[in-house]
């Protein structure tokens, strides 16, 4: 069994008992070497930040709205395919920056959290402007995915509780003035291999740099079972989801969730050309 594992699997055991469970002109819908020692997670105050008060995060502080149940829908699509296995290592990314990839990323972690059985780890791999910290009330300055590449921390040193039972977050740390190197370096592949292999019964959530910010876009989608695409209304334009879908290939995308950017909060589902597309308006 794995450091990476083993440190994952700590990581889980210690969540506190008593914690709470808690965008269209032109758009398309679409580790460790065997030198690191990977101590046991020590105990992690939950910090005194209420993610239930968070607005950002729809699905922990209105779980009854429209928009969380937007969610549901996704999070159901990827536990019950109609097809195989449920992905379990999922990447998502948008074609460019502010599309919204990080508020999916992290309410839809949550969404899954909030099922019966399902234990999820979201990773913040955008090194290069880090946002799920901020979902969770975290300021940023903690040590996070970069100190872990560059210095070979350990692991366990790194993953954080959030108030959301069965929720553990790791955050991108010190923003790096290497990132692309860091995402495509070894101690990167092993940490993506050991933790899709030796944790297969846990949802991982990865937040990714869209694929033009970083030479290295497709190592992490080598090892990841799906992506979902970000993109937003009246932003995104058909060429870079073509571009997009020739850089990861199409049988890697699950789906697409589109960003409406409306003045007035709602929600919007539907169809499209490469599969299922989730929107949500978010009040500007």
């Amino acid at each position: 069994m794995g450091k990476i594992f083993r440190a994952l699997e700590k990581a889980g055991n210690k969540l506190t008992p008593g914690e709470k469970s808690a965008s269209s002109d032109d758009t398309a819908m679409v580790s460790d070497d065997s030198d690191t020692q990977v101590s046991e997670l020590s105990e992690t105050t939950v910090q005194p930040f209420s993610i239930h008060a968070n607005p950002d995060l729809v699905t922990a502080a209105t779980p009854h709205s429209p928009v969380s149940e937007q969610f549901r829908l996704l999070k159901n699509n990827i536990l019950f395919p109609e097809k195989g296995n449920p992905p379990k290592t999922i990447m998502v990314t948008s074609a460019s920056p502010n599309e919204g990839k990080s508020f999916v990323a992290a309410n839809l972690a949550v969404s899954i959290a909030q099922s019966i059985d399902e234990y999820v780890l979201l990773m913040d791999c955008d090194l290069r402007s880090p946002t799920i910290h901020t979902f969770f009330g975290y300021e940023g300055k903690e040590q996070g995915l970069s100190d872990y590449l560059s210095n070979k921390i350990p692991l366990s040193s790194v993953l954080k509780k959030t108030s959301i039972n069965k929720l553990t977050i790791l955050t991108a740390g010190q923003i790096p003035s290497n990132p692309s190197e860091l995402l495509s370096s070894d101690q990167m592949r092993r940490l993506l291999h050991e933790v899709k292999l030796r944790y297969n019964d846990r949802y991982i959530i990865i937040d990714t740099p869209p694929p033009y910010m970083t030479s290295k876009a497709n190592v992490m989608a080598r090892f990841v079972d799906g992506i979902i695409l970000i993109i937003r209304q009246g932003k995104t334009r058909t060429k870079e989801v073509t571009d997009i879908l020739d850089i990861y290939g199409r049988e890697k995308i699950l789906g697409v969730v589109t960003n409406f950017s409306k003045k007035k909060l709602g929600y919007g589902y539907g169809y499209n050309k490469i599969g299922h597309g989730y929107g949500y308006h978010q009040q500007q």
